[in-house]
């Protein structure tokens, strides 16, 4: 009798949106052909052997029962959620002929495409669907839902987005914790920043909550939402009147330090403490160790730019290391994205040659409430204009309605600004609704055509991480479930039905991936082939060790930092670092709160938040209400209570703790609606405003009242 054939282990990668993209091994039973444990790649640098408590339970949503395992079609209303099923042949025969319809009548802009981060792979998220929509002509999407701000911000002042190392954090002799909550969202850098603790590095944490990561530092300091560049101007006030600067760096590597030294004179502390909620004293101490050490790590996130004002928060912010020369030293700098490190080729994956002389419009993702509607003057809205030059249309121009939007990797009907919009506009009989997913979302209710996605444990993928600098390969562990196909063949499908015969439909997903990681140039890429990364699954950049991406100049016009920056001039910003309040603050009233909404510890984005485990764990939607608030407004912990404002309102329960801020509320999030106790979640009252810079939205700038379930409370807004 034959021995049965041991597990085999199939190295991959986690996809989803967050900077750590751990690397793990899957164990799968020959026999079965099922995936029987997932585990953290013992050998990664970064991740080492560990998965967060969501993708650890990732084998129970691969085989979820509720998973999409054929292709459906709508029978009942739109948002209702009744399908039936249908074969893969008769889908893409009829979304073909709907949207070949479609083209003819309107053009191809009258076909939206609409995704994000649900997977983070080159092939799978905008690889093979960026040829699709290229080759059709269809508007563009502006992807700014979540970093844009923050990016352009950053860029203005080094020239690209990056940062110290995480294993560098362990060298650093004060950290910074600076709008991130790292144990929900980053946790691998944890274990870098307690070795750096243990060699005596204090660690502070600068929040408006008493989150997860403030309660393990050593210190908290809350401050108010959408004050973080207030602060950054009043510790370069400190820096430069004290004479704490770092001479010799900004001379070589610095332009602008003169303006900058008369623009910073009016920003005291005294006047940041008016601001920011924090003791000017603090702030005093603060910026003096700050300069003094050698280096300090700042960890900034996503959330402190979520504001009107945040692409020149996180510009204030990312001038500081400079000032005191921190970027000469290992672990030194700020670290908002590793992503500038990587210099990606993406021409042969994406294929732009295949949109030809075409300028298709582009429209804003986070109004898609707006580019939903059939009204011009709204539809010149949702055009993408991101800075002060850039105009959007006129209603005439606006183009034409979006008539079929293809929805992928996202979840808008929970995660875009006003949910009430974007209800609307999903509710539209003309509309032709296309959603690829796994399970049956909000969104996914109000689809025409259901088609069912692969998981990451069922396809293949390339991985560039924005937390680490380990490019890393997806192999499939396991066949995928039922009818279910990656991305990458359905918008092949798609493309052959409508009757596309391009060589960019033909190729296999790992020729792509393989002539993708061939077609690169740039010498950083010099260590990561196509070889390497089958054998090993992930694979450094070939940079220096350790890696000081501004120690010796910067990849600006002129290689140094800008303090005073000419390209923001051009683009109609202001050069020099600057204030400008948030609207939670200049559209205060007493009566109103400011609402921020950041990550549940246990879901991902609306990833994982279907799942019993996870909504077990995370309890209900709930809103952190400060004492004095509560006590005002007569709201006793665990009591249901009505946010609402302009956009809409929705119903939470009460946690009152000292944990949050006096005149601040904050919602974990994201709850799927349908899962919420009144049918909708925090974003129901999100508006489509944006950022000054890069358009994205303000989560972490909305005022709402607060009041108990049951009781009235009459206010007027201004909606922006």
């Amino acid at each position: 009798m034959s021995r049965p054939s041991p597990p085999t282990i199939i190295t991959g990668v986690c996809p989803h949106d967050c900077p750590d993209t751990c690397a793990w091994q899957v164990t799968v039973d020959p026999a079965s052909g099922r995936a029987i444990r997932i585990q953290g790649h013992p050998d990664h640098p970064v991740t080492q052997g560990r998965l967060c408590g969501k993708v650890d339970r990732y084998l129970e949503r691969a085989y979820h029962p509720d998973r999409l395992t054929t292709p459906l079609k709508r029978v009942g209303p739109k948002g209702a959620g009744r399908f039936q099923p249908i074969s893969w042949d008769q889908a893409v025969r009829e979304i073909s002929q709907r949207l070949g319809e479609i083209v003819a009548a309107f053009g191809p802009e009258a076909v939206m495409p609409y995704s994000y981060a649900g997977t983070m792979g080159a092939l799978q998220g905008e690889g093979m669907a960026s040829r699709f929509f290229n080759r059709l002509g269809a508007t563009r999407l502006a992807r700014t839902i979540c970093s844009e701000a923050g990016f352009e911000g950053f860029q203005y002042v080094t020239g690209r987005v990056m940062g110290p190392a995480p294993e560098d954090f362990a060298h650093a002799e004060l950290i910074l914790i600076w709008g991130n909550n790292t144990l929900t969202s980053n946790q691998h850098l944890w274990p870098f920043i307690q070795q750096a603790r243990q060699r005596g590095a204090p660690v502070i944490v600068i929040d408006p909550a008493r989150t997860r990561t403030a309660r393990a530092a050593d210190e908290w300091i809350p401050i108010r939402p959408g004050t973080d560049g207030a602060l950054a101007l009043a510790m370069m006030h400190v820096i430069i009147t004290e004479d704490l600067v770092d001479h010799d760096y900004v001379r070589a590597y610095a332009t602008g330090f003169e303006a900058l030294r008369e623009r910073v004179g009016e920003f005291s502390p005294a006047w940041a403490q008016g601001i920011t909620g924090i003791p000017a004293g603090r702030i005093v101490t603060l910026a003096r160790e700050y300069a003094a050490a050698r280096p300090a790590a700042v960890r900034i996130n996503y959330g402190l730019q979520r504001h009107a004002a945040g692409g020149m928060a996180v510009r204030n912010i990312a001038t500081l290391p400079a000032l005191v020369g921190h970027w000469r030293y290992r672990g030194g700098g700020v670290l908002l994205s590793s992503s500038g490190a990587f210099h990606l080729d993406k021409t042969v994956l994406k294929r732009p040659d295949l949109l030809g002389h075409r300028q298709p419009r582009t429209l804003n993702m986070i109004r898609l409430g707006d580019a939903l509607s059939l009204d011009p003057v709204r539809r010149a809205r949702a055009h993408y204009a991101p800075r002060p030059i850039d105009r959007k249309p006129a209603p005439e121009n606006a183009g034409p309605p979006v008539k079929a939007l293809i929805i992928y990797n996202s979840n808008p009907a929970a995660v875009a600004p006003d949910q009430p919009a974007v209800h609307a506009g999903l509710a539209r009989e003309d509309l032709l609704t296309i959603v690829l997913e796994h399970f049956q979302t909000d969104t996914a209710d109000y689809a025409d055509y259901l088609l069912p996605a692969t998981t990451q444990l069922e396809h293949w993928d390339i991985l560039k991480p924005y937390g680490h600098l380990y490019l890393a390969l997806n192999r499939p562990a396991i066949a995928p479930l039922g009818e279910s196909l990656p991305n990458s063949e359905i918008f092949r499908r798609l493309a052959r039905g409508l009757g596309f015969r391009d060589d960019a439909f033909e190729q296999d997903d790992v020729s792509i991936l393989r002539e993708f990681i061939e077609a690169q140039t740039h010498p950083s890429m010099a260590s990561v082939t196509w070889e390497r990364l089958l054998e090993e699954g992930f694979v450094r950049l070939s940079l220096p060790e350790p890696f000081l991406p501004f120690a010796h100049g910067f990849p600006t016009p002129d290689g140094k930092c800008q303090l005073y920056s000419q390209r923001m001039a051009d683009d109609g910003y202001d050069p020099l670092p600057a204030w400008t309040p948030p609207r939670s603050l200049a559209q205060a009233h007493p009566r109103t709160l400011t609402l921020i909404s950041p990550p549940a510890h246990n879901f991902l984005n609306t990833t994982f938040a279907n799942m019993a485990r996870f909504r077990r764990r995370e309890g209900e939607p709930l809103v952190w209400v400060h004492p004095d608030d509560a006590r005002a407004r007569g709201i006793d912990d665990g009591a249901p209570v009505i946010l609402e404002n302009d956009v809409g309102r929705v119903q939470l329960t009460a946690r009152v703790t000292e944990d949050v801020m006096p005149g601040v509320l904050l919602a974990p999030t994201i709850w799927w609606a349908k899962l919420s106790p009144d049918g909708r979640n925090v974003n129901w009252l999100t508006p489509q405003a944006e950022t000054d810079m890069g358009g994205s939205p303000i989560f972490y700038d909305v005022r709402v009242t607060l009041r108990r379930a049951g009781t009235a409370l009459k206010m007027e807004f201004g909606r922006g």
